[in-house]
């Protein structure tokens, strides 16, 4: 390999690792800033609520609850998990709904089998 053709492979090296370096390094937009930020604390939310809930409802009912059979939220402020009962041949529950917010930082209400536990 000649001395040309060394050179020539330098250059185009030099010219790749700068488009790559330009290419990570460019600016998000204020919408992906948002979007990104947005599922962050719906994630923060969600896990908070997966943490929280089924061992209040275990603490209250005596029966650990595992995945919800329902979920409804904004995806912004707040998340219900509701479980159906299954044991309520048994003396179990048969709903369950449990309400986390996020600007508390905890469960805002809990609800077993339309009794109110928890509500802040």
């Amino acid at each position: 390999m000649n001395h040309t053709m060394k050179l020539i492979i330098a250059v185009v090296g030099v010219f790749a690792a700068g488009f790559l370096m330009v290419g990570e390094n460019k600016q998000k937009s204020k919408a992906e800033i948002e979007a990104a930020s947005m599922i962050r604390n719906y994630a923060a939310i969600q896990g908070m609520a997966n943490q929280k809930c089924p061992v209040a409802i275990q603490a209250e009912t005596g029966e650990q609850v595992f995945f919800p059979t329902r979920v409804d939220t904004d995806k912004e402020t707040y998340i219900t998990l509701i479980w159906e009962g299954e044991n309520t041949g048994s003396g179990g529950f048969k709903k369950a709904s449990c309400t986390l917010k996020g600007t508390l930082g905890g469960i805002s209400e809990l609800i077993v089998d339309d009794r109110v536990i928890i509500k802040k």
